[in-house]
């Protein structure tokens, strides 16, 4: 695992933005799994100026939600599809075919996970996954537990993860969460992880003994040999 830590959130976008940059411009068909939440906003602003400048750069990515909150309502404002698709998904003017997402409201979530998985075996193996850092470990809603999945699945939702900005003033709360397994997440090409918050300082300096356990997920990324760990702090 690579670390960089950064005095300023700017910088950090940046400097993750420039790798996806990079990597476009050694291969425009790039396959990215994007996270939601404060930590990489600065990134999808960032690729939003480089696509500004640059369009033709973005005309073959394609893109797959790395997780969604199971229950609310299609495009309700709290949902990781309401961030993506105005954070990334729509100023990059990534097509329906380009974009593979869990719906929130389907009405069978575990069939909702198998189709994704489908269409992630189809397209993969990740490129780049961009990943955030919960603040009990968990990434994606591979929250901590006895064992962890491999592979696209409905996850209970842990009770910190409830707490998340994203659902705090939503009045019922999301029941289940549907996610990208970590075999999914470890079989990519590259990873980038963004951490913000001073919340997260705990959670980080666990994170960054490299012991490894289910209790706490992201130490599973010591298992792969190419990733990025961006810190603000």
């Amino acid at each position: 695992m690579n670390i960089s830590r950064f005095d300023d959130y700017d910088m950090m976008s940046e400097a993750a933005a420039s790798i996806i940059h990079d990597e476009l411009k050694e291969n425009r068909k790039l396959f990215i799994c994007a996270a939601t939440g404060n930590s990489p906003r600065g990134l999808y602003k960032r690729l939003v100026e480089y696509h500004y400048h640059e369009p033709s750069l973005f005309d073959q990515l394609t893109v797959v939600k790395l997780d969604e909150w199971g229950g609310l309502p299609k495009n309700h404002p709290a949902s990781c599809e309401y961030y993506l698709r105005n954070y990334l998904i729509e100023p990059l003017q990534i097509p329906a075919g380009r974009y593979i997402s869990f719906a929130s409201d389907a009405q069978d979530p575990e069939h909702e996970c198998r189709n994704i998985q489908r269409k992630v075996d189809k397209h993969g193996p990740i490129d780049i996954c961009v990943l955030g850092l919960g603040s009990n470990g968990h990434i994606g809603f591979n929250e901590p537990a006895a064992y962890l999945e491999p592979y696209c699945h409905v996850a209970k939702l842990a009770p910190s993860s409830l707490n998340h900005t994203m659902v705090q003033s939503v009045s019922e709360k999301p029941a289940i969460g549907l996610t990208l397994g970590l075999k999914d997440i470890l079989n990519s090409r590259r990873i980038i992880m963004l951490i913000t918050g001073d919340h997260k300082l705990h959670v980080t300096e666990e994170l960054l003994k490299a012991q490894i356990n289910t209790n706490l997920p992201a130490s599973f990324l010591w298992l792969h040999n190419n990733v990025e760990c961006l810190i603000h702090a």
